[in-house]
């Protein structure tokens, strides 16, 4: 025979069991459509700088292909002191079929000066004139000075199939809160 005592306890019991597994199941939905990302290193700045925290939406190109300007995480090929693959957060500047020039300081797109309100110091490094491959993305960090980036031939062209994400809204520092742009 149950007592009320023992009724109660079992009721609590499976209470405690389906939020745990409700916790679960949510926990693994939100992981799967989204990447907590922390920034560790300055080649974004001024649009991004070392421990700012992010949200990646890792369904987005799924759907479609990443776009000039956005800004992406991807796997690398460099690896971390400890080993692990190291993903890098750059800028997509050039898409596939596009013609990317950078002399003078300046970068152009199939002929055309890019506008880049997002940089702080406008002068870009490097002497390169190609024309991006498909499957491949060339990508910059906003802080040009100090970025390896798709000018480097160590990082080279950044290739699809190693896009996390994007990059869409920065949460911490709490007084920068917002959509990325």
């Amino acid at each position: 025979m149950i007592t009320g005592g023992q009724k109660m306890n079992k009721e609590n019991i499976m209470e405690w069991i389906k939020t745990i597994v409700l916790s679960l199941v949510i926990a693994l939905i939100i992981t799967t459509f989204i990447k907590p990302t922390i920034v560790k290193n300055y080649s974004m700045i001024p649009t991004l700088d070392e421990n700012n925290f992010l949200i990646v939406n890792r369904l987005l190109y799924n759907r479609g292909t990443p776009q000039r300007g956005d800004i992406i995480v991807f796997q690398s090929p460099l690896k971390t002191p400890s080993g692990k693959d190291k993903l890098l957060i750059k800028r997509v500047i050039a898409v596939p079929g596009e013609e990317i020039a950078i002399k003078d300081g300046k970068v152009y797109i199939d002929g055309e000066h890019l506008e880049e309100p997002y940089l702080q110091d406008p002068y870009t490094e490097g002497n390169i004139n190609m024309v991006v491959p498909e499957g491949k993305l060339f990508t910059m960090g906003d802080n040009r000075r100090n970025s390896l980036d798709s000018r480097d031939e160590v990082l080279g062209l950044t290739s699809m199939e190693t896009v996390v994400g994007k990059a869409f809204i920065r949460l911490y520092p709490l007084n920068r809160i917002g959509i990325l742009h």
